[in-house]
């Protein structure tokens, strides 16, 4: 039995539903299941074939319980979402392995390099690509733009426009980063959604530009085959321990062509569903990969220019609190 487990599933009911309809395509009895530390009320566990409540990733428990989960609904395959997880299943990766289960997720180093802005700056240097320039604290131009280097979920952010908008926190905080502000009316952001197979190599590209975020997530984007595929593909063609779906955020000037790199996420981002509607299918590559031994060809027949605009719809859970 192949069955795949997605964790800290939440919201991400498209991402369920495209697992389920790719492995029931090639093992009609493998399931899709999910585990989340509120899965009562978590839509994706209603939509998945059953779920398991955990832990807090930061808890002691959480890896015993979890391989124990695995066991129990005979997982083949682990499917992380969310950042915090990340380093702990990259830490732990052996211990499933030894069980018969693979975690999707990269190597340790890459992981931790992309966990910190500071190193995954100089990555993308290494790799001849742009990325905002730096900003002396002491000295500084405006406007200019504050982040953590570790931070997420836009926390700790601040577009400074003159002295007056700075307050003794920026200056205390160690973790706070000073870089040049990258103006939205002139530069499209886009996340592009990539696979690397397991030795590392790139597979597949999508750039999908972000034309409305909701809560942090995209709530209404579009394919573009623009510069930016040839631009990542002729540099980061391989990257040592990058497995599965990475989301590397750009920003891009279409009239100058400056393309900016801005950080890395070794997992799916939130958007990915508008990347497999277009016919990027990395859960099928996944399963292809992972369970059936398959080797992954460079795919770019993706559909360009598709608009996906986002709604909200309602899961019901009967009999709840009874």
């Amino acid at each position: 039995m192949n069955n795949i487990l997605i964790t800290s599933a939440g919201q991400r009911v498209s991402l369920v539903k495209a697992f389920q309809k790719e492995i029931l395509n090639v093992s009609p009895e493998s399931k899709v299941y999910t585990v989340d530390l509120n899965p009562i009320l978590a839509p994706a566990c209603h939509v998945s074939d059953g779920y398991r409540k955990v832990e807090k990733v930061s808890h002691p428990i959480y890896i015993p319980e979890l391989i124990a989960i695995c066991k129990e609904l005979a997982i083949s395959i682990i499917i992380p979402t969310i950042d915090t997880e990340l380093l702990i299943l990259a830490e732990n990766k052996e211990l499933f392995l030894k069980e018969g289960v693979t975690p999707i997720v990269s190597g340790l180093d890459f992981v931790k390099a992309c966990r910190d802005k500071r190193i995954i700056n100089n990555f993308f240097i290494e790799n001849n690509i742009e990325v905002p320039k730096k900003i002396d604290k002491n000295n500084p131009t405006f406007p200019l733009f504050i982040k953590p280097y570790d931070g997420s979920l836009s926390k700790d952010i601040f577009l400074i426009k003159d002295q007056s908008d700075f307050i003794d926190y920026h200056f205390s905080n160690p973790k706070l980063m000073f870089m040049e502000y990258i103006d939205h009316t002139e530069h499209d952001e886009y996340t592009v959604d990539t696979y690397y197979d397991k030795n590392g190599n790139l597979k597949c590209i999508v750039p999908r530009k972000r034309i409305f975020v909701r809560a942090g997530e995209i709530n209404k984007g579009v394919t573009h085959k623009n510069e930016i595929v040839d631009y990542v593909k002729e540099r980061l063609s391989h990257i040592d321990g990058a497995i599965g779906c990475l989301t590397i955020q750009f920003f891009y000037n279409q009239r100058t062509k400056r393309i900016i790199g801005i950080e890395i996420n070794p997992r799916f981002g939130g958007g990915y569903p508008l990347s497999y509607l277009a016919g990027a299918n990395y859960p099928k590559f996944i399963i292809e990969e992972y369970i059936h031994g398959k080797t992954i060809e460079y795919f770019d027949s993706w559909e360009n220019n598709l608009l996906m605009l986002r709604y909200d719809n309602e899961v019901l859970v009967k009999n709840y609190g009874e």
